[in-house]
């Protein structure tokens, strides 16, 4: 059965905030167009890719302030959830205006919910976290983040399947998840998560298949594939993520124009989508701004 889960304890971390500070370096946007195989240099005033925020003021301790899974430990801004597997299930994105390099970008975050759930795999615990972004020129971006925790799963349980697709995409993009791509956006983000990068533990202790690609580098790809198909960054990003996507193959990145915005998923080679999102020019007045 696992840990005691005391909800109400949980919940009393509804209300939290925490307040961070970064650069957007020269060094930080160019590593970041390095990282996503693009010949791009930056210069301060330049406006900045589409979600290299999830870059700036990562939480940084010490590697014996980690936990087995290479997350900070339990505690802190969080809530305690009681559960050994974190993971981010989706969220959206408001855009206000561009972050530009050499920007001083204020993070404020906010716990809103903590709510329990019970799935097929086990019990479920979902954080829901609001992020505002500010420069001295106002709020850049807001950012609603969904983690979810959940039980260990046996050793012979099935990875879950993803749908097949239910747009035929207007355009395609091919990546290729190399264990590089997935160390660099790590190093990138400072994401210890073990998953990304340590194969003797994600196989052996959590159960895949291989090494999973991030979920916030799935959806950087499909809002810059948003941008392209409307000419323009989108006002709203949702996305969600489906089914685990595992390193070792060619897998795409989607979208199909329906009137005012795009349908987006990512595939794996099997065609299967693994995240899925929609991304729209007008703003859906469900991310508030502050």
């Amino acid at each position: 059965m696992g840990e005691p889960m005391d909800l109400e304890h949980l919940k009393s971390w509804v209300g939290r905030t925490d307040e961070a500070h970064d650069v957007l370096s020269v060094r930080l946007a160019d590593g970041f167009a390095a990282m996503l195989d693009r010949e791009e240099t930056f210069a301060d005033g330049d406006e900045a890719p589409l979600c290299l925020h999830w870059c700036l003021a990562p939480a940084t301790v010490p590697n014996g302030a980690t936990g087995p899974d290479g997350h900070p430990a339990r505690g802190g801004f969080l809530p305690p959830v009681p559960l050994p597997r974190r993971m981010w299930a989706g969220g959206e994105i408001a855009f206000h205006a561009p972050l530009r390099v050499g920007d001083v970008v204020t993070r404020r975050s906010t716990i809103e919910d903590v709510a329990a759930k019970e799935g097929r795999s086990g019990r479920l615990v979902f954080v829901t976290v609001r992020h505002a972004y500010k420069t001295d020129r106002g709020t850049a971006l807001t950012d609603r983040q969904d983690i979810v925790y959940r039980d260990a799963a046996p050793p012979d349980a099935r990875q879950p399947q993803g749908p097949e697709p239910s747009h035929g995409a207007d355009e395609v993009r091919e990546v290729d998840a190399t264990p590089l791509l997935l160390f660099r956006y790590s190093a990138l983000t400072f994401n210890g998560h073990r998953i990304h990068y340590d194969r003797d533990y994600v196989t052996k202790e959590e159960g895949y298949p291989g090494l999973v690609v991030h979920g916030p580098l799935q959806a950087t790809l499909l809002v810059q594939l948003a941008a392209l198909a409307l000419d323009g960054t989108p006002a709203t990003f949702a996305y969600r993520g489906v089914a685990p996507l595992i390193d070792g193959a060619t897998f795409t990145v989607n979208a199909a124009r329906t009137g005012d915005g795009v349908v987006l998923w990512t595939a794996g080679a099997d065609g299967r989508v693994r995240m899925s999102g929609e991304a729209s020019r007008q703003p859906t007045g469900t991310t508030s701004t502050s």
